[in-house]
């Protein structure tokens, strides 16, 4: 498995409550951009329009190789995502509640060279929450520290 991008901020500003694998409608020279890195999910999210899913906000820059694209190709433009009516279904249960957001996780190639999503379905951290994480990860960065220096000298 190849990971092309993260939304690291995700972490952050969201309690993921679950994950989910969704493929991705793609033309041929964004597949290309994708396997050289030109990626990012900054801002990005997942939205129901229609009865399908697209991604919103999803930066993949232009291929440089492509062919005479440069004219009407935006980096931006939502991408329709894949999913079986089953998971589709729960996914607009999920967000029809208060404060839940599907947010891309990671894009990355699987197995068989297909471009997957990582979708999170996600609750927004307050303000406190996120000084807890932070808290909390600071103090096993601290004893993970100790507990090195303890088992280094003897």
């Amino acid at each position: 498995m190849k990971i092309v991008a993260r939304n690291k901020k995700a972490f952050h500003d969201y309690d993921i409550l679950e994950r989910l694998e969704a493929g991705v409608v793609l033309t041929g020279d964004e597949v290309k951009s994708l396997r050289a890195g030109r990626a990012s999910l900054i801002g990005s999210f997942a939205t129901v329009k229609r009865g399908e899913l697209f991604l919103t906000n999803c930066t993949i820059n232009l291929y440089t190789h492509a062919y005479d694209k440069k004219d009407e190709y935006t980096a931006t433009r939502s991408r329709k995502l894949l999913l079986h009516k089953r998971e589709l279904n729960k996914l607009v249960g999920d967000v029809s509640q208060k404060g839940i957001t599907i947010v891309p996780l990671k894009i990355y190639f699987n197995k068989k060279n297909i471009a997957k999503v990582e979708l999170g379905i996600c609750k927004h951290k307050k303000a406190a929450g996120k000084k807890q994480a932070l808290k909390e990860r600071d103090l096993k960065r601290q004893t993970a520290r100790e507990l090195k220096d303890v088992y280094k000298y003897k």
